[in-house]
């Protein structure tokens, strides 16, 4: 039988738990558009002219998972209940007080984290490309300093009033850290595709008409009259598809110089996908 207090803590711990699923599942939202705002961006498109769905959006923040931002972010979220959790475990003494001995020695610090990570703004230019860590450091420092192990003994606690804003402030730069983290990584996955654009998939635009388009790297070939799809155009690669249109590249493809090619699939034209050039495989693979 559960105790009344027990009772009383399902609805919390219930509550906590959506709470906390919302805010992840809107910061996952958030991340990944800003991810691929950032990728699409440096080729020139546009995240919403494009047309990525919620899902799309949620998946490719999933590309941000295995980086130590978010490990720490994990642990930014869950520092209120570090302690209790620690607290109520089983552990032999010895560990047990070296746990807690830590755990409130981090929470008095509680603002040596805020001030390092207020120092690291100030020297936001020298810091690339981790400037992430400046709001995470303000974030953790927030969050640690609304524990119980923060408050000196005999201090009386925060009013609700403090402690939400705390958690508001601290939320806002943890979205902050996230969008950081994601642009940067969106822009670098670019810059490494726009660097292996030759191993991408392959197309091959045929055309009952010319097209007026023109890139470096690619290759127009009239097929005569009698030829139906009379102009075959190649040397691209698919850098994304999305109802019935192509954005395509032309290998040698510069940021600065060349542009983006959309190709519309209609009676008019028939598009071929053909594997890019792929990295040799040793002998006998």
């Amino acid at each position: 039988m559960a105790t009344p207090d027990e009772e009383g803590r399902y609805p919390e711990l219930v509550n906590s738990i959506v709470g906390a699923a919302s805010f992840v599942g809107a910061l996952l939202l958030y991340a990944g558009y800003i991810y691929t705002n950032a990728y699409f961006g440096y080729f020139h498109l546009d995240t919403f002219a494009v047309g990525f769905d919620t899902f799309e959006l949620i998946v490719r923040s999933l590309r941000l998972a295995t980086l130590p931002a978010l490990g720490s972010l994990t642990l930014a979220l869950l520092v209120p209940g570090l302690l209790r959790i620690v607290a109520r475990l089983s552990l032999p003494d010895r560990y047990g007080r070296w746990l807690r001995r830590v755990g409130v020695a981090a929470a008095r610090c509680y603002l040596a984290f805020v001030g390092f990570g207020v120092i690291l703004m100030l020297a936001w230019r020298w810091i690339q490309p981790v400037n992430w860590l400046a709001p995470l450091l303000v974030a953790i420092g927030l969050l640690l300093g609304r524990t119980q192990a923060a408050a000196p003994a005999g201090g009386s606690h925060s009013s609700t009033w403090e402690r939400s804003m705390s958690l508001l402030v601290a939320g806002l730069f943890l979205i902050w850290m996230v969008a950081l983290v994601a642009g940067q990584l969106g822009r670098q996955d670019a810059r490494h595709d726009a660097d292996q654009l030759v191993r991408r998939v392959s197309v091959v635009v045929l055309s009952t008409d010319r097209l007026s388009i023109s890139s470096p790297g690619l290759v127009v070939e009239d097929l005569g009259r009698g030829v139906h799809y009379r102009y075959r155009y190649s040397g691209l690669r698919l850098l994304v598809e999305r109802d019935h249109r192509y954005y395509l590249l032309s290998l040698g493809w510069h940021k600065n110089t060349d542009p983006t090619i959309v190709i519309e699939d209609d009676d008019s034209t028939r598009i071929e996908l053909r594997p890019g050039t792929q990295p040799r495989r040793p002998p006998g693979r």
